[in-house]
C-alpha cells in the first residue's frame, strides 16, 4: 500500500496534505470547520474525485461539531445548510454529491437523537466512505492490472494516485499493482497544464514509489501515440455518464481521439461512485470553469501580457465511443457501455 496520506480526521480536525505546495513543501492544510473544507476543495488543497468526496463528509463532521451548541431545531438546520455550501463546492466531481447524499441521510434518519449522537453517527459514515474508498482501489487495481501487459509503456494523464483519493489511487492505483505485482512498466506523466497535477503530483508519487517514469510537456504525448511508444493509456474520472461518456482533467478528450487513431487500449479508471446514473450523456455534465490566473501565471509569477482573455475550462468529456473499457473496483466495463453500466447499478 501506498505510504502517502492525503488525508486524516484526528482530535476533531481534518488534515489534508496541501497538494498545491507539493512537491517542494510538505505540509498539511488543518481544517477546524465545514468553511475550512469548503475553501480547501475549491481551492485545491485537496482534489481528486474520491478525495473531495471523503474530505467533504468530514466537512459534514465538523459542521456537527461547530453547530452542538445550538438547540436541536437551529442545529439541524444549520446542518443542511453546511451541507448545501459542501455540496456545491465544486461542480464537476460526482463523488462530492454522492459523499454528502449520504452524509444528508444519516442526518435525516438519525435527526430525532441528541445533537452529540448525531454527532458521532455522521463521524462512523465518514469514516466508512474513507475506508470504503481504500478498500475500493485495491480492487480497482487488482481488475486493472489484469490488462497491463508486462514490459508495458503506459500514458497516464493528471494525478490519479494516493493523493486523489484517501490512499493507493485509481489508474495510478492500476500502474502501482502493476509495479509490485513485478511487471517491467514504463510510465510516461503528462505534465497537465495549467495546473501542473502531472508535474507536480503524479512524478512526485512515481518517484516517491521508485517506478521508472518520464515526466512529458502535454504537447509531447501525440508523438510518443504516433510513433508506436504507447501501449497502453489509462486516467482517472470526475464523472461518467450512464453510456460511458467521461469527464476527466482537460486534454484526455485530445489524448483519447489520438489513441484511437492509432489503436492504442484507451481505459478509465474510476470507482462506481464516479458513475452518475441519472444523466444519460456528457451533454449533461457541467463543466467547471476556473480562474484566468491559473492560465496566466505559474507559482505567482505571470507568464501572458496583461489583460489577456482566458478560457480556462478544468475539464472535458471523453465520448464512449473512444474509450476501450472503463475498470473499476467490479470488474472491467466493456461496450455496449449504455447497457453494461446499468447491469453496476443493478
Amino acid at each position: 500500500m501506498s505510504k502517502i496520506k492525503t488525508i486524516e480526521f484526528k482530535d476533531e480536525k481534518l488534515f489534508l496534505l496541501d497538494q498545491r505546495k507539493l512537491p517542494t513543501d510538505y505540509e498539511f492544510f488543518v481544517c477546524k470547520t465545514f468553511e475550512d473544507v469548503d475553501f480547501a476543495i475549491k481551492d485545491m488543497v485537496v482534489r481528486g474525485a474520491p478525495a473531495i468526496g471523503a474530505a467533504a463528509a468530514y466537512g459534514v463532521v465538523l459542521a456537527a461539531r461547530q453547530f452542538m451548541k445550538y438547540d436541536k431545531e437551529d442545529f439541524i438546520k444549520r446542518m443542511y445548510e453546511a451541507c448545501n455550501v459542501l455540496y456545491n463546492s465544486r461542480p464537476t466531481a460526482v463523488n462530492l454529491m454522492w459523499a454528502i447524499k449520504r452524509m444528508r441521510k444519516v442526518l435525516e434518519e438519525n435527526r430525532s437523537l441528541e445533537t452529540e449522537e448525531i454527532y458521532e453517527k455522521l463521524r462512523e459514515e465518514a469514516d466508512s466512505i474513507f475506508k470504503e474508498d481504500l478498500s475500493t482501489n485495491k480492487k480497482i487495481a487488482e481488475f486493472g492490472n489484469s490488462i497491463v501487459p508486462q514490459k508495458a509503456t503506459i500514458l497516464t494523464h493528471c494525478n490519479t494516485g494516493a493523493l486523489a483519493t484517501t490512499g493507493y489511487g485509481t489508474a495510478l492505483g492500476v500502474i502501482r499493482e502493476a509495479f509490485y505485482s513485478g511487471k517491467d512498466i514504463f510510465v510516461y506523466a503528462d505534465e497537465t497544464r495549467p495546473r501542473l497535477q502531472g508535474a507536480r503530483l503524479t512524478a512526485w508519487e512515481l518517484a516517491q514509489e521508485g517506478i521508472p517514469s518520464k515526466l512529458i510537456a502535454d504537447s509531447v504525448a501525440a508523438t510518443l501515440i504516433r510513433d508506436g511508444k504507447i501501449d497502453l493509456i489509462l486516467v482517472g474520472a470526475d464523472r461518467i455518464a450512464s453510456n460511458g461518456d467521461t469527464a476527466n482533467k482537460i486534454g484526455t478528450f485530445m489524448l483519447s481521439v489520438i489513441a484511437k487513431v492509432y489503436g492504442v487500449p484507451f481505459y478509465i479508471v474510476a470507482p462506481t461512485t464516479t458513475i452518475d446514473f441519472d444523466i444519460e450523456s456528457g451533454k449533461e455534465i457541467k463543466i467547471e470553469e476556473r480562474s484566468a490566473e491559473e492560465v496566466t501565471h505559474i507559482s505567482g509569477v505571470r507568464i501572458a501580457p496583461e489583460g489577456i482573455d482566458v478560457y480556462n475550462p478544468a475539464f472535458d468529456v471523453t465520448p464512449g465511443e473512444n474509450i476501450t473499457g472503463i475498470i473499476t473496483e467490479k470488474g472491467i466495463v466493456k461496450k455496449p457501455f449504455k447497457e453494461n453500466i446499468l447491469k453496476l447499478r443493478e
